[in-house]
């Protein structure tokens, strides 16, 4: 699903914006509509009578628009003098098997790669390399399951500067111990995001610390553009950029960039489905939060947009995508296989959007993979979902005559129809069965969505009830 923001306008002062008449909202494939995006009822003049080109005012605007001077190429520049030495030039690699899907040049821009492993870094060490002395001396603290935490401190290693860093009890560990060997405090504290962020509040306000956030800043924004630099140099043919957005920072800083330089390059942002915060905001022309987030890719899982990037996302990004797990499982299990890339499921995003509508973006296309920060224990389960979404991985159940040899015969007819059997679980003692009956559960890899249905034919076939 997207919706082409390319008729929202901010105006003069922030606080107003046009809705053209090419607002509306664009679905990919045979997704139904969100009521979310729904066009907005048109205003109307004094006399009643509908007028889509007249202009909305929104008179809470002000309390979301950012009070200082709107980021620009020039900060995007500074910033990037600013991180020479510090981040990363991460490298563009092509991709053969998304170019042939896309029917144009795609190329990887691989933040993965970057310190820490994701672009957060490059915004935090601006932010923090931008605090006054006495700032700086009062030390920083941040909040986040994992990216921004180590973004956060390994830049203040970096500069000297105390880090406290309060993450989620159920943070995984291996960026728990990550944020930590960086140099931070860490302080664990609520089931998510959300109570860490209110608790590293708490503790700014307490200590006078400076909190850092995650994406809601001129500094962090400015940081994040130097990717959009980046990839103008290293892919100067460049048509369309494809960008994972959580509060929309990396997506804001990029569109900065590239705007200013190259206003033809078209900039898409990509959300989770089940946490895609910005369509409504668009559709209300200011941040609204949304209550329910549930996706795997907690590197973009956030409830509402930040007033910078918001602003800017608003003017400068043309489209916003949202993409499902099945589509991020099953970008993720590509860029393992086919580009040899790890990645998070935040960073798979635009790969997701190019598998779900290869059709809709112009090439070349640069496709920013921001991060490779995924927990072992995550990625085991996130591979095997993306198994079964490409038909590689098929969990049947059926019942068969409890008797000496049954599952034997059972595992012969799979193994004529060439599934691999990775495991069996038998069950004799369900209340639903009947005495002589017995359940089978099993789980077996195969070779694609056809080979999937040939093994299902083929237990049909040897008289086998598969329970839906």
């Amino acid at each position: 699903m997207s919706i082409d923001i390319s008729g929202v306008v901010g105006m003069a002062g922030g606080s107003l914006h046009a809705w053209g008449k090419n607002w509306g909202t664009e679905y990919a494939g045979e997704r139904p509509p969100v009521r979310a995006l729904e066009k907005p009822a048109a205003p109307r003049s004094a006399d009643g009578v509908s007028c889509e080109t007249c202009v909305m005012s929104y008179p809470a605007a002000d309390s979301f628009l950012p009070v200082d001077q709107p980021v620009t190429l020039d900060d995007v520049s500074g910033a990037r003098k600013m991180l020479a030495g510090v981040a990363r030039i991460t490298p563009i690699e092509g991709s053969r098997h998304l170019s042939a899907l896309v029917g144009a040049p795609v190329r990887l821009k691989c933040e993965n790669l970057q310190r820490t492993g994701s672009f957060k870094v490059r915004g935090a060490y601006v932010r923090i390399a931008g605090l006054l002395p006495e700032e700086r001396a009062a030390g920083v603290v941040a909040a986040s399951a994992g990216n921004h935490a180590q973004g956060v401190a390994h830049a203040s290693a970096l500069l000297g500067v105390r880090s406290t860093v309060f993450m989620p009890l159920g943070a995984p560990l291996p960026k728990i111990a990550a944020t930590r060997e960086y140099g931070a405090e860490v302080r664990l504290h609520g089931q998510v995001v959300d109570e860490a962020l209110a608790a590293a509040q708490v503790y700014a306000e307490r200590t006078g610390a400076v909190f850092i956030h995650p994406f809601d800043h001129r500094d962090i924004v400015a940081g994040q553009g130097t990717v959009g630099l980046e990839i103008l140099e290293q892919c100067p043919e460049v048509r369309t950029i494809v960008v994972g957005m959580g509060g929309g920072g990396l997506a804001a800083g990029i569109a900065v960039a590239v705007k200013a330089l190259r206003p033809d390059v078209r900039i898409v942002g990509v959300q989770a489905a089940g946490a895609a915060a910005y369509p409504p905001s668009l559709a209300a022309g200011r941040p609204v939060s949304i209550q329910h987030q549930a996706t795997m890719a907690d590197g973009i899982k956030v409830g509402r947009p930040g007033g910078v990037p918001f602003r800017i996302v608003a003017e400068l990004v043309d489209e916003v995508r949202t993409v499902s797990e099945d589509e991020l499982s099953s970008a993720l299990l590509l860029c393992l296989e086919r580009a040899k890339m790890v990645v998070e499921p935040a960073g798979a995003a635009p790969v997701a959007a190019l598998l779900g509508d290869p059709g809709a973006f112009t090439g070349p296309v640069v496709a920013v993979l921001s991060g490779g920060n995924v927990d072992p224990v995550l990625m085991q389960r996130i591979l095997r979902h993306g198994m079964a979404a490409a038909g590689r991985y098929l969990a049947v159940r059926l019942r068969l005559t409890d008797r000496p040899g049954a599952l034997a015969t059972l595992l012969g007819v799979l193994s004529e129809a060439d599934a691999n059997v990775l495991d069996v679980s038998h069950v004799r003692t369900d209340p639903r069965l009947g005495l002589t009956e017995a359940e089978v559960e099993l789980h077996l890899e195969t070779k694609g969505p056809d080979h999937c249905d040939e093994v299902r034919d083929a237990l049909r076939t040897a008289a086998y009830t598969i329970i839906e």
